[in-house]
């Protein structure tokens, strides 16, 4: 019996220790970066983990950037990302109840057809999309925010998976009481579907937020005041030219705030985040 609660104290140690190593080399970017936005920098090169320097000039010089228009990139991206949220929440929620609860010819085939096309990575569509757009002269941000928006629809399993898993009952009982297919939508599963909507709002939102590829091609060779935060920022390091020393630790501080909505959007909804997660794998 000794010999067991000894191996399995050994056990727990281990797999902390294991744990622990993880976390450190998860946390330890994350802390590098936060540090080296604080630092006072002119070589290009950041030579201490802490800041031998500290300044918030950092922080007010890339808004204050002549060359790199920070300001707009960010307001871009968080218009595209709220657009993309409430549009990619609204789709892909009545899809998803249309698809669970209503029974229709070809309901089957475009439900594995819909699966069929999920397997494939968005990114091969990417040059045939860049040419639509451009015969059309929308290679700017609304093209760009269709792109994101058109795909909306197809990521509906994960919501079906989780209205399937609400009884058909409580439809059939409201049904009973004189209530209308939109009021039962709208009264009894929306309110029921909380997790679910929260889930798919974040997803929809972090997409643009944070998406580089798509952003590059679309709206390559524009307007500077026309870029999103990632391509933006990207720019910036690219295409320094001898200026990377003032840019490098602005660019840190760029990341650092693009960072800061994201961080507490997950922290606040952290709990409906997981539990849409877990519900949506329950059934699909």
């Amino acid at each position: 019996m000794k010999s067991y609660k000894r191996q399995r104290q050994a056990s727990l140690v281990l797999r902390y220790l294991l744990l622990t190593l993880l976390a450190i080399i998860w946390i330890f970017p994350i802390v590098w970066i936060i540090l080296t936005s604080f630092s006072k920098n002119n070589t290009g090169f950041v030579s201490t983990f802490i800041p031998q320097q500290w300044t918030l000039d950092n922080f007010t010089g890339i808004f204050n950037n002549p060359v790199y228009p920070y300001g707009h990139w960010l307001l871009n991206t968080f218009v595209i990302a709220v657009i993309c949220a409430v549009v990619n929440t609204l789709i892909t929620t009545v899809m998803s109840y249309v698809l669970s609860r209503l029974r229709f010819k070809l309901r089957k085939p475009f439900l594995q057809l819909a699966l069929i096309i999920g397997m494939f990575p968005g990114i091969m569509a990417m040059i045939a999309l860049y040419y639509i757009l451009k015969s059309f002269n929308m290679t700017n941000l609304v093209g760009l925010t269709l792109i994101y928006i058109g795909g909306s629809g197809l990521g509906f399993y994960i919501f079906k998976g989780f209205l399937d898993t609400i009884p058909a009952s409580i439809d059939e009982a409201a049904v009973i009481d004189g209530a209308t297919k939109w009021q039962i939508f709208t009264k009894i599963t929306l309110p029921l579907s909380k997790p679910m909507i929260v889930y798919t709002s974040l997803t929809a939102f972090i997409a643009p937020w944070l998406d580089f590829l798509f952003a590059s091609v679309i709206l390559g060779g524009g307007d500077p005041k026309s870029r999103t935060i990632a391509y933006g920022l990207q720019n910036m390091m690219t295409n320094s030219r001898g200026s990377s020393a003032t840019n490098f630790t602005q660019f840190v501080a760029g990341c650092v705030i693009i960072a800061i909505p994201i961080t507490i959007l997950f922290i606040v909804m952290q709990k409906f985040y997981v539990k849409g997660i877990t519900a949506g794998a329950d059934k699909g």
